[in-house]
């Protein structure tokens, strides 16, 4: 399947990550730090946050997330709308996933935050209103689409109240429900396209 958009996101953010793991200056230039936000103006933080990431396994899974369902999701918004459309819909769901993270840590000099996880999440969730049905591998282990949903959901709230794991799960939810948001005022036909889809289980 042709997606350049989503294959050059993939290349961008891996080059940049991998030269940020080795440049701490880089890193710390990226990476989303609230207070450079709230003083000095960095709004550009709010989107280059998501193109550093932890470690190379924090790297490998949102790209290799992004490479299954960004292709999905760009052809599809691509033949509704435009080629515009995926590369809007990814910049801000960087920016929007990342939001209440930055609201609520604002005045915090030691929060920090990095990866693509909230977009990536974005992007995921609309495949999921599309193709609720769909077989999903999570850690080698098949289930549908939905169900992995209700789970990630119910997994992401539960660890965002314990913390204590180092990983922004309040992003992981605000990127879901932006990716759901985003398809349904895009086309409202969507929510009865994922009713019809959901009424009909299949599981292959």
């Amino acid at each position: 399947m042709t997606a350049p958009i989503t294959l050059l996101l993939i290349a961008a953010t891996c080059v940049v990550s991998l030269i940020a793991l080795r440049t701490p200056s880089l890193l710390m230039r990226l990476i989303l730090w609230p207070p450079a936000i709230d003083r000095h103006r960095q709004y550009d933080r709010l989107v280059t946050y998501g193109f550093i990431h932890a470690d190379i396994w924090h790297l490998f899974f949102n790209m290799f997330t992004l490479f299954f369902f960004g292709r999905q999701i760009e052809g599809w918004m691509a033949e509704q709308k435009g080629p515009w459309v995926f590369p809007l819909f990814y910049f801000s769901a960087l920016v929007v996933s990342i939001l209440p993270t930055y609201l609520k840590h604002q005045k915090d000099p030691n929060y920090r935050s990095l990866g693509a996880s909230g977009a990536v999440s974005a992007v995921l969730f609309a495949f999921i209103l599309l193709a609720p049905w769909a077989t999903i591998g999570v850690f080698f282990i098949p289930m549908p689409a939905i169900v992995f949903a209700v789970l990630y959901i119910a997994y992401s709230i539960w660890m965002d109240k314990r913390g204590g794991d180092n990983i922004n799960h309040g992003a992981h939810l605000a990127g879901a429900a932006y990716g759901v948001l985003f398809l349904v005022v895009m086309d409202a036909e969507v929510v009865q396209h994922f009713l019809q889809e959901l009424s009909r289980p299949s599981f292959g």
